[in-house]
């Protein structure tokens, strides 16, 4: 079977027929399990309605599935390939949500129980979610395809604008950030902050999901990551690790 290119799979995914096939149980919000249709092309999508969001303190309400979007933009202009093709879609089952393709994995091979190798691969995940500052990074949202394709999921409470990094990969904490990987961070913030006053076509893309003051901070970030040149510690004085871990 031949898999779709990215474009092909946003298309299908912002115009595709949505089939309901069951609910995600595990989650803080409702998630379900979809298949696309169009044309002919049928793959399953994850679906995340506004609507089922839990309202949280520290983030926007009805905010939640707009970030999911948002991580998988910026993991396009980095030029890794990170997160799923995800879109935002209004005319959903259940209301407007984010609708992010479903990659098959194995659900039992996870962070905790990668290979040596694998774990070695994380790098570019760890400078990920610090860019993004993922509040929520467990085991069991890092994957690996059939294909050896490392993929990230469930972005929905990044982006603030306060420190707010938990995750359970501080594997490199300390190392060198290896140079190819600052050169795309450094290219990644020269997209994102105009030299005039007009936003650049990246900033113009993410506004539609994120408010200007956590695209601005989204910017900082990116400086402070190449200026630093390491990946850092845990900070002693807030709890670095999401719970549950997995």
């Amino acid at each position: 079977m031949t898999i779709p290119s990215d474009e092909e799979i946003l298309a299908i995914l912002r115009g595709g027929k949505l089939d309901m096939q069951g609910e995600f149980l595990w989650g803080s919000n409702y998630t379900f399990l979809l298949q696309v249709e169009r044309n002919g092309d049928v793959f399953k999508a994850v679906y995340k309605p506004t609507r089922g969001e839990r309202p949280l303190w520290d983030f926007p309400p009805a905010s939640l599935a707009k970030r999911e979007v948002a991580a998988y933009l910026v993991s396009q202009a980095l030029g890794w390939r990170l997160v799923p093709p995800t879109v935002y879609r209004r005319n959903a089952p259940i209301g407007p949500g984010s609708l992010q393709y479903y990659v098959e994995h194995d659900p039992e091979y996870h962070y905790f129980t990668f290979s040596e190798n694998d774990r070695q691969r994380l790098r570019p995940v760890v400078a990920f979610d610090l860019l993004v500052n993922n509040a929520d990074r467990k085991g069991s949202h890092v994957m690996v395809d059939a294909g050896g394709n490392l993929w990230l999921i469930d972005h929905g409470i990044c982006f603030h604008i306060e420190d707010k990094l938990r995750t359970v990969l501080w594997d490199f904490a300390g190392e060198t950030i290896p140079a190819d990987l600052l050169r795309d961070v450094e290219a990644f913030r020269l997209k994102l902050s105009p030299e005039g006053e007009a936003p650049t076509e990246l900033a113009a893309g993410l506004g539609r999901y994120l408010n200007m003051g956590e695209i601005t901070a989204l910017a900082r970030r990116a400086e402070r990551l190449v200026n630093s040149g390491c990946f850092p510690n845990p900070n002693p004085n807030r709890r670095p690790y999401p719970w549950p871990p997995i």
